[in-house]
């Protein structure tokens, strides 16, 4: 799953508008829509700004591959 999608999906699981999300983060809410949209990469600044106030890590948004089964 790449950047945006995630950022849409969690930003909805939330209930926040992209409006919200921007006035946390200190961006405009086209900037949330470039970054949704993938037109647009943020800065690790911002991406730690978003992953802050979506409750998750960056790590976890940047991370496009999917989660694996451990053998034990």
């Amino acid at each position: 799953m790449k950047l945006g999608t995630k950022v849409k999906m969690l930003r909805e699981t939330i209930g926040f508008s992209q409006a919200e999300l921007a006035a946390k983060v200190g961006v405009t809410q086209g900037f949330i829509s470039h970054v949704e949209s993938g037109i647009r990469e943020p800065t690790l600044d911002t991406l730690r700004k978003i992953a802050s106030a979506l409750g998750t890590t960056v790590s976890f948004l940047l991370d496009d591959n999917p989660p694996q089964a451990v053998n034990q």
